[in-house]
């Protein structure tokens, strides 16, 4: 596999109603080598803080795999950086890797740690308000993923995955898991045994308490 694209946010506005809302969703390719530290991407620009990155969702990425398959049911073609992903791959298919597996891409490590929730954003970037439910429904959720080395990366970089040997689960299996809103103890006890991202560590963990108080009731 392969490094397709770098892509960058830049600070931008669309309507969100009859208001505007600022996004970083909005990313380009450059073909320079860029540096990828434990935030991420210096230069790319993240407005919602309390969603979207920090060190557990320091990158993500999207495959021509899945944008192959988008292009299709939508009918038309679609750029890298479309999704807002800072890594474009070719080949990859985000269902066919597990919280744990790493990436090796240039001189950096990145480890997976959470699939994409869609959101309204997305939506209103797609200019389509009921994309959010067809995203759920496509399963193809790209990857979030924490920096195990930092490094450089190029366009054309060699991508090569390590799998992750622990106890873990599919990253489509937690993107629907999501969804399910009557999780079982032991589900989530197993969610939990795998290096997930920490805001879906907090959700789990809230979501565990409540079904252990519920059965102790």
């Amino acid at each position: 596999m392969r490094l397709i694209s770098v892509n960058i946010g830049e600070k931008r506005t669309q309507p969100k109603g009859n208001e505007l809302e600022i996004t970083g969703i909005y990313k380009l390719p450059t073909h320079k080598s860029v540096e990828i530290n434990k935030l991420g991407i210096p230069q790319d620009v993240i407005c919602d803080g309390k969603n979207h990155g920090g060190p557990d969702q320091a990158i993500y990425i999207y495959g021509m795999a899945d944008y192959a398959w988008w292009s299709k049911e939508l009918g038309r073609e679609l750029s890298a950086g479309t999704f807002g992903e800072n890594l474009t791959i070719s080949e990859l298919e985000s269902t066919q890797l597990n919280i744990g597996d790493r990436l090796h891409v240039g001189s950096v490590i990145l480890e997976v740690t959470a699939p994409r929730i869609p959101c309204s954003t997305l939506a209103r970037r797609m200019g389509d308000p009921k994309f959010v439910k067809k995203y759920r429904h496509a399963g193809r959720p790209g990857l979030y993923c924490r920096v195990i080395q930092e490094g450089f990366v190029q366009a054309g970089d060699e991508v090569k995955i390590e799998r992750y040997a622990g106890e873990t689960i599919s990253i489509l299996q937690m993107f629907r898991d999501y969804y399910d809103n009557h999780k079982s103890e032991e589900t989530l006890r197993r969610r939990l045994r795998a290096p997930i991202a920490i805001r879906s560590r907090l959700e789990l963990e809230e979501q565990l308490q409540r079904v252990l108080e519920k059965n102790q009731a």
